[in-house]
């Protein structure tokens, strides 16, 4: 052969090499981009009526109204806590809370040790941006985190559970100031767009926790309402939230990316509430600043019993929205599928086509059948919870004695430390919470509390020890 003819056939071969290349990875960009993308809003001290959709008679929240309109409105979601970090937890991990002795908020080094908690979520465990990161997603957190706490500053980075990317405040290292959550998670898009990559993004924004950070511009919306002031302020940071979510929407819109992006929102807990006699005074949080106080906590349950730190419904049955157009209907609201903050883990693995590791069982469940409007098989188990409350119900504590609780089937069963005290309500027919059936459904009771005592023998009995800051004086042994 020719040293012409041999360069002729070289250059062909090259040329279908690369051609070949750019197939597979053609192939690879359209499989990736095929892939759902995944929005998980998460809002802090959202209570279930502090939307316009659910009915509140002054707070604003278009697009938060426009996503239930475009979706479905799950009534009977409820999170694994009635505070924030064994909450969040539950989501990251899909167990409850108390398997890893997180039973209530990240604090400071002290606090957590005299509460028998860890310092921080061990980022070994399995978590769900890990697993979505495994299947190809491009994963990112943006907003707060308090699976840690900012004043550990040995805390590991958000970026050890499983993160590409990552902006937050409740965090060891740089606090991202509150307001930025939506344009991070916008750049964010643009990014996993431009990489032929799906998404995952946790925009876990901190309205309406304290401290209030009020805009003037959204308090302004609210000028001519004849709200006192507490009101207006909470009002207003809500309608910001609210906005900032809508950038996020608009976003997707205009990528053309809405119909392959399963967004969900939802909350924590339930609303806080201070007392009636806290005055509207500023505070200061040092992972996200200067704000007004407990005062302008006024988020309302729409009737629902306790507030937030309660099991009651009040405390854990929190709005949850999911859009996801032709696969979830639009316009519907569902006041029958029961989904936990658990099932969230198995469902956008599921969704994602990202399997589960072996040896890893959850405590929740897919519910993706469930979300479509198909027929499931339901929830063969129950759900628990534990949480640090003492005592027995009293006048000034009406809400915040319980400290476990069980849901199975239609019954609902709330117990204090030693199970000496406890009430049993039908949660189907009676979501209020309105009548004790533990005198008239006995036996219904004497299962429930033994299913207790049987969880609670699965639970450590104290943290791990590798979950502790160099900063405790007496290191575990």
């Amino acid at each position: 052969m020719s040293p012409l003819m041999m360069c002729k056939k070289m250059f062909l071969v090259a040329i279908c090499v690369a051609l070949f290349g750019l197939a597979v990875d053609s192939a690879s960009a359209d499989e990736a981009s095929s892939k759902p993308n995944i929005v998980f809003i998460f809002g802090d001290d959202w209570g279930w009526g502090d939307l316009g959709c659910h009915g509140h008679p002054y707070v604003k929240t278009p697009n938060l109204d426009r996503l239930a309109r475009e979706g479905t409105d799950y009534q009977r979601f409820t999170v694994a806590s009635g505070v924030c970090s064994p909450s969040r937890t539950a989501v990251m991990t899909g167990h409850f809370p108390a398997r890893f002795n997180i039973d209530g908020h990240f604090a400071w080094v002290p606090s957590n040790a005299k509460r028998n908690m860890p310092d921080w979520l061990d980022p070994q465990t399995v978590t769900m941006p890990r697993l979505l990161q495994s299947a190809g997603y491009a994963t990112a957190h943006f907003g707060k985190w308090h699976l840690s706490n900012d004043m550990i500053p040995d805390s590991p980075s958000p970026m050890e559970y499983g993160y590409d990317r990552y902006g937050a405040f409740n965090c060891s290292g740089e606090q991202m100031p509150v307001h930025e959550d939506a344009d991070n998670a916008t750049d964010f898009i643009h990014s996993s767009v431009d990489a032929g990559k799906p998404f995952f993004i946790n925009l876990w924004v901190h309205e309406p926790h304290t401290p209030f950070h009020v805009v003037p511009k959204y308090r302004w919306k609210y000028r001519d309402s004849g709200l006192e002031e507490a009101d207006e302020i909470y009002a207003s940071v809500l309608t910001h939230a609210d906005e900032r979510i809508g950038e996020v929407l608009d976003t997707l819109d205009r990528l053309n990316l809405t119909e392959n992006t399963l967004v969900i929102f939802s909350s924590d807990n339930g609303p806080a509430r201070g007392s009636a006699s806290a005055s509207l005074d500023l505070m200061y949080d040092t992972a996200t600043g200067a704000g007004f106080g407990i005062a302008a906590s006024k988020g309302i349950t729409a009737g629902r019993k306790g507030y937030k730190a309660s099991l009651f419904e009040g405390g854990i049955n929190v709005p949850f929205i999911a859009r996801w157009p032709g696969k979830i209907a639009a316009g519907k609201v569902d006041d029958e599928l029961m989904i936990s903050a658990v099932d969230l883990l198995p469902t956008f693995c599921e969704v994602a086509g990202a399997p589960l590791p072996v040896g890893y069982q959850p405590d929740g469940i897919s519910q993706l059948a469930g979300l479509q409007g198909k027929e499931s098989q339901g929830r063969s188990k129950p759900l628990f919870w534990k949480m640090g409350n003492k005592g027995k119900p009293t006048q000034r504590n009406p809400f915040h004695w319980v400290s476990y609780c069980i849901v199975f089937q239609n019954w609902k069963l709330l117990a204090n430390e030693d199970s000496s005290y406890f009430e049993l309500y039908d949660i189907v027919s009676d979501p209020y919470e309105k009548v004790d059936l533990k005198e008239s459904k006995p036996e219904v009771a004497a299962q429930l509390l033994e299913e207790i005592a049987n969880w609670k023998e699965t639970l450590p009995t104290k943290p791990d020890s590798k979950t502790f800051s160099s900063l405790r004086n007496e290191p575990s042994k």
